[in-house]
């Protein structure tokens, strides 16, 4: 392995903390223990970037798995051992129970097929985890002949175990001083090799789905759902990283063992014991009664949960992963997105309320060798001590005065948006005294709201009419502008949206005429310090340029009346024509230009659903349009829920059809200022 940049700056911030993760292959496939185990034992032994130590640190980790992991058929060959030798040492997952019949605990070690192991109640105190899911450990285990040869003898028991996870105290410390080495971007990239993957191979998009799977292990009572194709490693994380998490599989799972026993034990469930309780195969989730789904519902939304007696508080999140069988537009046009969830959950709002974040598995890549790191990322066993530590601290408050969300966004919205907010700000940034940067926080709002609204967007599509504005936004700072967040996969890239546009974006249909069919266009414009304008298309259409021309002039001499006292004679636009139908020359468009030029110079967003249609001659007046209708059917095909067009088309537009009328809002403008009132948004 070459040591790259990152590697030299995490070997010097976080020396004795970090392994490189491609020596997790000589073991992976090899011995019965998750990820964790492996890298609890790499990290003690091969912490350090020379060669030769990691030799030989390799053959010690090998020697211990081959001596303490118990493979299937060689469970004689162990208990063998044991008998012969008095005691052995091995590396399992153990769980324990109460015996009433005897009034004492007894373990099971499932590697060795063993179910009645003496187990002293001090141990067991010590280490209650093993009463719910269980954890690895390392174990040493004794034989007692003389209590074999009892009827009903118990001959193996734990003298001792010492769980496998990290237990030094100074850890959030040895993190805060560590991530002052990095930059935000190194950061992140270090955070991915981290849990295993190779950052350079995945998209922005990718990046940001799996920095969300990571926010349930350092948020409290984080509840997040992930649907996606299969082989995209969406359990890998909550399997294999953490002993704080735990995996449901088959999504089959009793109230007893994920809340409360109701029993004489009071025995507390998974969500007390765990951070994480991720069920895998959604689809199959299902609870031993009726009132399962309600009991984890009441507990999603409040962190509280009672049966019949004192309500009892945990912090365990849940998170919800499974496979799509469709693609999504498919699924869009069928259903919605909670479509895979069992019938109990499926259409069911109230529970979908309680959802903090829909992350879309579909923008994560299907995993194959080439996305697996090879390079140094930190131990799994202290990553996993620094994440449960996190779990007490908070970033919000630092932030909250700062962004200002739109209207859009409910009571139960703005906590879910805030709680991933936190769990993103906590991930890149830890250290509670060091300030949050205007460009993390823009990043970690965007991921919060788009999360968030492909939740409302699902309530939205199942009917209800409380959950129709799902036009999400942000403010950042006093003078920052109000920016619309969007879900990707609502609608295609040459379709109209319903969200508003970014100041200084519109959409225009051209005219037409004899030689050129009509098209959609997205007029895009930025505004700088400067002169002039910039046409960025290379070449730029002869007739485009000539609706530039017309706009600029017009806004030149109607400054005062259009944008009051902004100067657009001491700004540079920077204007972009696309394209998305046949017809290219953008002819016919003077309007629309003049208005995004209008709406960046003013920093406001244009509305969402609407195209614009109307040519302007340098005097300021307008052209007639001569094929209305024909404008109209296309402004539907096209996704358009509002039509602004001059009003000499208003006589030709009586001539179109019922249906057509019924599918979008006419409006008509008489002049520029008319214009520009009806476009921009209130």
């Amino acid at each position: 392995m070459e040591l790259d940049k990152l590697d030299q700056i995490s070997a010097k911030a976080f020396e004795g903390f970090i392994v490189r993760k491609d020596l997790l292959e000589h073991f992976r496939k090899t011995y019965p223990v998750p990820t964790y185990v492996i890298e609890f034992l790499l990290g003690r032994y091969c912490a350090t970037t020379d060669e030769d130590e990691i030799a030989e640190g390799l053959e010690i980790v090998k020697r211990q798995l081959q001596d303490r992991t118990v493979r299937p058929g060689e469970e004689e060959y162990f208990k063998s051992k044991a008998r012969e030798k008095g005691s052995i040492k091995i590396i399992d997952i153990i769980t324990a129970k109460l015996d009433t019949v005897t009034d004492s605990y007894v373990a099971t070690l499932p590697s060795l097929q063993l179910n009645k192991v003496r187990i002293s109640p001090e141990i067991v105190n010590a280490n209650d985890r093993m009463l719910t899911g269980g954890f690895y450990a390392e174990i040493e285990l004794v034989y007692d002949a003389i209590l074999a040869q009892e009827n009903g003898g118990r001959p193996f028991g734990v003298l001792n175990l010492r769980p496998i996870q990290l237990s030094q105290r100074d850890v959030l410390e040895i993190l805060y001083k560590g991530r002052e080495h990095f930059t935000l971007d190194e950061w992140k990239d270090f955070l991915i090799r981290s849990v295993g993957m190779e950052p350079s191979g995945l998209s922005e998009k990718a990046k940001n789905v799996l920095f969300v799977r990571m926010i349930p292990f350092v948020e409290r009572n984080y509840n997040m759902i992930e649907l996606g194709p299969r082989g995209t490693g969406k359990s890998h994380l909550y399997q294999q990283i953490s002993p704080y998490s735990h995996l449901v599989s088959g999504g089959k799972a009793t109230v007893a063992k994920m809340f409360v026993n109701n029993g004489p034990s009071a025995e507390r469930g998974l969500v007390c014991k765990y951070d994480v309780v991720c069920f895998d195969e959604v689809s199959g989730v299902s609870f031993d009664q009726k009132d399962g789904v309600n009991i984890m519902k009441g507990y999603m939304e409040s962190g509280e949960f009672s049966r019949g007696k004192e309500p009892i508080r945990a912090s365990g999140g849940i998170v919800m992963v499974g496979n799509f069988d469709v693609d999504v537009e498919h699924q869009q046009r069928i259903g919605h997105l909670f479509g895979p969830l069992p019938p109990e959950m499926r259409d069911d709002t109230a529970f979908m309320d309680r959802i903090h974040s829909f992350v879309p598995g579909w923008d994560f890549p299907k995993l194959n060798k080439a996305y697996f790191t090879c390079h140094f990322g930190l131990v799994s066993d202290f990553l996993a001590e620094c994440w449960t530590r996190l779990r007490d601290t908070s970033r919000i408050s630092s932030v909250v005065a700062r962004i200002d969300y739109g209207g859009a966004l409910s009571g139960r919205d703005t906590t879910a948006v805030n709680k991933t907010l936190n769990g993103l700000l906590k991930l890149m940034q830890p250290n509670p005294e060091l300030p949050i940067s205007n460009e993390l926080l823009e990043w970690a709002v965007k991921i919060s709201l788009e999360y968030r609204r492909r939740v409302k967007e699902q309530q939205k599509r199942i009917g209800s009419a409380e959950f129709r504005n799902t036009h999400f936004s942000y403010r950042i700072g006093d003078e920052g502008v109000e920016t619309f967040v969007t879900t990707p996969e609502i609608h295609s890239e040459n379709t109209i949206s319903e969200d508003p546009l970014p100041p200084g974006q519109i959409w225009a249909l051209n005219a037409g005429g004899q030689e050129e069919t009509t098209g959609l266009y997205k007029i895009e414009i930025n505004v700088g310090p400067g002169s002039g304008v910039k046409i960025l298309n290379k070449p730029a259409p002869p007739q485009f340029q000539e609706c530039v021309r017309y706009a600029e002039q017009n806004l030149y001499s109607k400054a005062k009346e259009l944008v009051g006292d902004r100067e657009p004679r001491s700004n540079e636009f920077s204007i972009q024509l696309r394209a998305f139908d046949a017809s290219k020359s953008g002819n016919g468009m003077g309007m629309a230009v003049l208005m995004a030029m209008c709406s960046s110079l003013l920093e406001r967003s244009t509305k969402g659903g609407l195209v614009i249609i109307g040519q302007l001659n340098l005097g300021g007046s307008l052209d007639l349009v001569y094929n209305a209708v024909n404008l109209a059917e296309i402004a539907v095909e096209k996704g358009a829920t509002t039509l602004l067009v001059p009003l000499n088309a208003r006589k030709q537009l009586n001539d179109l059809s019922d249906e057509m009328i019924t599918k979008i809002n006419i409006q008509y403008y008489t002049d520029l200022k008319d214009c520009l009132i009806k476009a921009l948004l209130d």
